[in-house]
């Protein structure tokens, strides 16, 4: 079987894929790029035996002899680089977010239509088997036409967050706005129905202290409700609430179905329960509740997301094989998934009203968006840029991040830290 060459930008998140190809029979990782050189040794001394090439900066890695791109460095900078690896001939499996401007989300689409290459979105919660069965029932007309959704996924970083920020004022992080990082809920019930948004309202959590004690300056979580094309609504929660949660939750014209919660005291991700009819109108509702036996449990034990990790990688390398069948996510569906976030902040600035979401499979949308670099990265939206949170952007003290910073390396020397255990783990985020 063909092997193909892979590079990796990412040391730290990129682990994960990097033991994939480790133990795949069809993807070698030939080139590792990161910043960090703490990070590249790190993987110089797991990568004893193997042949690799290790780049400090993207323009010498891009130029190596692969086939394909991760792209595993900071949220918001990934467009960027998957356009320039698109350009030079690299497929590419882009982790979360797709993009975070609508100026880059024009030149992306375009970057994959033009090369014809294959551009893969990485939103691994759509792989977790509850949120995949769900799928594969929903495709099968089992609860009917999707009617309405709810979806969470509510992480408090707040203990991690000096090893996921470093304590830099600057991280991508400490300048998201409140519905930004919204694919891990919305993005499974897109993949679920295959239905488009086309509209959106947003609400930002006001209350940040938990926030503001970390260096974080955007709001404390964030809610979309989005229309779908078919009328179907979707209700969207993130963020950093205080207890941690990942529920999906569909209702059908003639069914409903959902994942455990966490305190079901179950797998929650790997049990669903269902209520549905033969026919939209009956009354005679067959309820079922099961375990979903992970597939190839050999080969996902220690990929992190309930396996999903694997999956991501799996699907994306048999689709640049020329697997028709490979599940992935396209640069149209990742926008299906990211945009309503990006839309909703627009609303939430906006007092509350619905704004709707651009289908830039429409060649004709486009112009509109082309130049829009509206976003709260202040490197990139220049005279566009926004505040952070919706009633202005805080100010925080430097001593928060001095703080953050000295509880980084204190982890990292004592080897207790998140980032320390990344390498063997493979489910770190960058």
């Amino acid at each position: 079987m063909k092997k193909l060459r892979i590079g990796v930008l990412g040391a730290y998140r990129g682990s994960s894929m990097i033991n994939y190809c480790k133990r795949s029979d069809n993807a070698d990782v030939v080139a590792i790029c990161d910043k960090s050189a703490e990070a590249l040794e790190e993987q110089k001394k797991n990568a004893a035996g193997c042949n690799i090439a290790f780049y400090d900066n993207f323009d010498s890695f891009i130029e190596h002899d692969m086939d394909a791109v991760v792209l595993a460095n900071y949220a918001n900078e990934h467009a960027p680089f998957a356009i320039k690896a698109l350009k030079h001939g690299k497929h590419v499996f882009s982790e979360v977010l797709p993009v975070q401007n609508m100026k880059e989300a024009v030149e992306l689409i375009e970057a994959v239509e033009e090369t014809g290459l294959v551009y893969a979105y990485g939103e691994n919660y759509c792989y977790m088997p509850a949120p995949y069965e769900m799928k594969k029932l929903y495709k099968e007309g089992k609860i009917g036409e999707f009617e309405y959704g709810e979806c969470e996924y509510i992480h408090n970083c707040e203990p991690i967050w000096p090893s996921i920020t470093y304590g830099d004022k600057n991280h991508w992080r400490n300048n998201m706005y409140s519905t930004f990082y919204c694919t891990h809920s919305l993005g499974p019930i897109i993949h679920i129905t295959g239905l488009r948004p086309v509209s959106v309202t947003g609400f930002e959590g006001t209350k940040n202290e938990r926030n503001l004690r970390t260096g974080a300056k955007g709001g404390q979580f964030g809610i979309e409700m989005v229309t779908l094309e078919n009328g179907g609504i979707i209700k969207s929660i993130h963020g950093g609430l205080y207890e941690n949660s990942i529920w999906y939750c569909l209702y059908g014209s003639k069914g409903r179905m959902e994942c455990a919660r966490e305190d079901a005291h179950r797998d929650n991700m790997a049990h669903i329960y269902i209520k549905s009819d033969k026919f939209s109108g009956a009354y005679s509702t067959e309820s079922e509740s099961y375990d979903i036996p992970y597939k190839n449990p050999e080969k996902i034990e220690g990929f992190g997301h309930g396996g999903s990790d694997y999956y991501t990688m799996y699907n994306f390398i048999e689709k640049v094989l020329g697997n028709v069948e490979a599940d992935t996510i396209d640069i149209y569906e990742a926008l299906d998934m990211f945009l309503p976030g990006m839309f909703a902040y627009r609303s939430i600035l906006s007092g509350g009203i619905p704004m709707e979401i651009p289908d830039l499979r429409d060649k004709s949308v486009r112009g509109k968006w082309r130049n829009d670099t509206s976003c709260t990265d202040a490197g990139t939206a220049g005279d566009m840029l926004l505040p952070v949170f919706s009633k202005g952007t805080p100010e925080i003290d430097d001593g928060i991040y001095d703080y953050m910073k000295e509880l980084w390396e204190n982890e990292i020397s004592s080897d207790k830290g998140y980032r320390a255990n990344a390498f063997t783990q493979g489910n770190s985020k960058n």
